[in-house]
C-alpha cells in the first residue's frame, strides 16, 4: 500500500509546479511554428488600386523552387510582384490557375526556399487550434513578417450549403475559422496547425448579402493538393502558348466569327467582358450572355481583350473554340462551333 504523502512533500510538489508555470522555457510556445510559417508566406502585389480594390494579397511556397499557391483574384490580372519574408522582391509568372477552386500557382526565379508540404488529407477537426498567416491590410510591405492570428476551427462545412447567401466560385468543404482572418490582403494566406503544418489557404472575402455578416474561412489543403501538383508538373496549364503561328486574318477566328461584342476597350488591360451577343451567332447558340467574363480560351488564360484577339488569330476558323466563362459565381465551359 502506498505511503501517504507528508504535508512537506505536498508543499514541495506544489512549489515545483508553480515554478514550472513561471518558467517560460518549460511552457509550450507557438513562436517557432509561427516564425517558420511566416518564412513560407509571401506578399503579392498586382492589379487593383481603383474604386476600393486592394492591389495586394498573400501566398505561400509549395516547392523549394519558387512555386507559390495563392487565391485566384483580380490582383492576378497582371503578372504580380512577390515580396519574400526577408524583403527580396521578384517578378513572378502565373503558371496556371483553377477558377472553380479559387486557386492560382505563381513561379519566381529562386531556389532552396522554405515551403509547405501540401498533404493528401486535412488532419484537423472542429475545435483544433490554428494559426492564420497573411499580409492582411498590407501591413508588411518589405522585410516585415506577415501577420499571425491565433484561433480555432469552428466547423468544417460544405460551402454550397450557403448557396445564394455567400457567393463564390468555390463550392467544396471549407474550414470555418473562429477568428477575423478574411480581411483585405489575407486571401491566399496560409492556415497552419500548432505544429506548423499547412491545413488550408485563406479564401477571399465573403459576406452574407442579406445580413452583411462576414464569413472567415479557409480552403482545406487536401482540396488543393492534386491541382497544385498538376499545375507544377505541367499536366494542367493556363499559360498562353506562342508556339502556334499567327494565321492570315481570312483563315483565323475573330470576335465576328464567334458572334461576340466585348465591352469598350478603354484600359491597357481591359478584361474580356461580353457586352452583347450577336443573335443567331455561334456564341448565342451555346448561351454565351452579356456580362460573362471570358477566363480561358482553349484552356489558356485570357489576360485582356487584346490577348483574346491575339489568341483567336492562332485558331483556324473552321475549328471549335472552347471558352471558360465566369457568370456571377458560376464557372462555365462552353464549346463554340463555327458556322
Amino acid at each position: 500500500m502506498a505511503t501517504p504523502a507528508t504535508a512537506q512533500e505536498i508543499v514541495s510538489a506544489k512549489t515545483n509546479a508553480d515554478e514550472a508555470k513561471q518558467d517560460p522555457a518549460s511552457q509550450p510556445t507557438l513562436a517557432d511554428p509561427s516564425r517558420e510559417a511566416q518564412q513560407r508566406v509571401v506578399k503579392i502585389y498586382g492589379a487593383g488600386g481603383l474604386t476600393g480594390l486592394e492591389a495586394y494579397q498573400s501566398g505561400f511556397f509549395v516547392s523549394p523552387d519558387g512555386h507559390i499557391a495563392t487565391a485566384w483574384s483580380y490582383v492576378l490580372d497582371v503578372e504580380p510582384v512577390v515580396v519574400l519574408d526577408d524583403g527580396r522582391r521578384f517578378e513572378s509568372e502565373i503558371v496556371g490557375f483553377q477558377p472553380s477552386l479559387d486557386l492560382a500557382v505563381l513561379k519566381i526565379d529562386a531556389s532552396d526556399l522554405p515551403y509547405f508540404t501540401v498533404s493528401k488529407e486535412t488532419d484537423v477537426t472542429w475545435g483544433d487550434p490554428i494559426l492564420a498567416v497573411s499580409n492582411l491590410f498590407g501591413i508588411a510591405s518589405g522585410d516585415e513578417p506577415a501577420s499571425v492570428m491565433q484561433g480555432i476551427i469552428a466547423s468544417i462545412s460544405p460551402l454550397d450549403a450557403r448557396r445564394g447567401t455567400f457567393k463564390t466560385t468555390y463550392r467544396g468543404p471549407v474550414l470555418v475559422l473562429d477568428l477575423i482572418a478574411n480581411n483585405p490582403g489575407a486571401a491566399g494566406g496560409a492556415v497552419v496547425d500548432v505544429s506548423g503544418n499547412l491545413v488550408g489557404m485563406l479564401g477571399k472575402e465573403l459576406r452574407d448579402s442579406a445580413t452583411g455578416v462576414w464569413l472567415n474561412y479557409a480552403l482545406p489543403a487536401s482540396e488543393l493538393r492534386s491541382v497544385i501538383g498538376d499545375i507544377i508538373s505541367g499536366k494542367v496549364t493556363s499559360v498562353a502558348s506562342s508556339e502556334e503561328p499567327m494565321l492570315p486574318r481570312e483563315r483565323s477566328h475573330n470576335l465576328e466569327t464567334l458572334g461576340l461584342i466585348l465591352v469598350p476597350n478603354v484600359l491597357e488591360s481591359t478584361p474580356a467582358f461580353v457586352d452583347a451577343v450577336v443573335p443567331g451567332g455561334p456564341a448565342a447558340s451555346v448561351d454565351v450572355r452579356p456580362d460573362d467574363l471570358i477566363l480561358l480560351l482553349n484552356g489558356q488564360r485570357v489576360k485582356s481583350q487584346a490577348s483574346l484577339i491575339e489568341m483567336l488569330r492562332r485558331i483556324d476558323r473552321r475549328d471549335n473554340v472552347e471558352l471558360t466563362v465566369q457568370r456571377d459565381t458560376e464557372i462555365l465551359p462552353l464549346s463554340v462551333q463555327p458556322k
